[in-house]
């Protein structure tokens, strides 16, 4: 008999050693893809006009072309990244660049990162001020210095530096984000718990970081992001938009991840990475790893967002525990496809 029991607990030792078997599940290769997010959150179709989301969906298809029309030259994923990451900055739309929030002192703060999946360089910005383009200063930071991320006034330096186009702080006001700072001092006034949590909920219905994954003709994946943080944030509060391994993460042998969301809690679990790692060392695929982070691990901690992945193939995975993110795709020869909601 224990001869039996000895056989048994050896066949079972062994079968946990056992490297997980190898998924059949990959598609064909895309020749090349591209992925966005303009942000996650409480969105719902009845407290949005239907003139606004059509709004939202043509400008997400705008900058899927942006990129999609680069990769399609023969562009680089790092090129494509930066220059879809650039039209939403642009756009007074989105939490980034010209739209982002306001700080609790009236301020607008950027935060910015990339990441190269082809030899993991990465490069990142946070708590600019006058920089037009934050992503494009987070590229030069990985090019150009021997250093991963530049924070504020030594970051601004570097800009001048390296000629990066400048503006006057007034250049990211816009009546949308002021007019929010005031809603949240004012319910900041609040003090019964039944307003703390409507505080929150506020907090939490603001999410507009942008980001972008893309993967090139040459196999080469990269990853960005971009924000101007939470609106009525003190005390130089700094999210995880320009943390590598949070918000942004890059690898060929896995895949490229941009976050949108409480950046605490992205930050925490170190989410991006997370995705990655679910791939390379428990064999999952893109969207089960992205599923799993985001909707378990993410929505069990209380962290509300969602993320943008795509793997080494071109297969893509947008999941979110909000009730929508402003999201994209288009692949080599197809279609884009653009949406809003979570019933999409």
């Amino acid at each position: 008999m224990k001869q039996i029991v000895i056989v048994l607990l050896a066949g079972l030792l062994m079968l946990s050693c056992e490297q997980p078997k190898e998924k059949t599940e990959t598609k064909k290769k895309a020749e090349f893809a591209i992925v966005i997010h303009g942000g996650a959150g409480y969105m719902r179709r009845a407290g949005m006009s239907k003139e606004r989301e059509i709004e939202y969906r043509k400008k997400l298809a705008e900058v899927l072309k942006v990129g999609y029309k680069i990769l399609e030259d023969g562009g680089s994923s790092l090129d494509a990244v930066e220059k879809v990451i650039n039209t939403m900055e642009d756009s007074p739309m989105f939490n980034s660049g010209k739209g982002a929030v306001f700080t609790g002192e009236g301020k607008n703060e950027l935060d910015a990162s990339i990441m190269n999946g082809e030899n993991l360089e990465a490069g990142a910005v946070a708590g600019v001020t006058i920089v037009k383009n934050p992503v494009s200063l987070a590229r030069l930071v990985m090019e150009k210095s021997p250093h991963v991320l530049l924070a504020r006034d030594g970051a601004e330096k570097f800009a001048e530096m390296q000629n990066v186009e400048l503006v006057e702080p007034e250049y990211f006001y816009t009546e949308d984000a002021w007019n929010a700072l005031q809603r949240a001092k004012e319910s900041e006034l609040k003090k019964t718990d039944e307003d703390q949590s409507a505080l929150h909920d506020f907090y939490d219905s603001k999410f507009g970081t942008v980001g972008c994954v893309a993967l090139d003709k040459n196999g080469n994946l990269a990853a960005g992001t971009s924000t101007g943080g939470m609106t009525n944030k003190k005390w130089g509060r700094i999210g995880d938009s320009p943390i590598i391994g949070a918000g942004t993460y890059a690898n060929n042998k896995t895949c490229g991840v941009s976050s949108t969301g409480h950046g605490e809690f992205f930050i925490r679990y170190a989410a991006a990475y997370d995705i990655s790692a679910l791939m390379e060392y428990k064999n999952m695929t893109v969207s089960e790893a992205a599923d799993f982070v985001v909707n378990v691990k993410l929505k069990n901690a209380g962290g509300n967002g969602g993320v943008i992945a795509m793997d080494k193939y071109g297969n893509v995975a947008m999941p979110f525990n909000t009730t929508g993110m402003f999201r994209g795709y288009v692949k080599n020869g197809e279609e884009p496809v653009v949406k809003v909601f979570a019933d999409e």
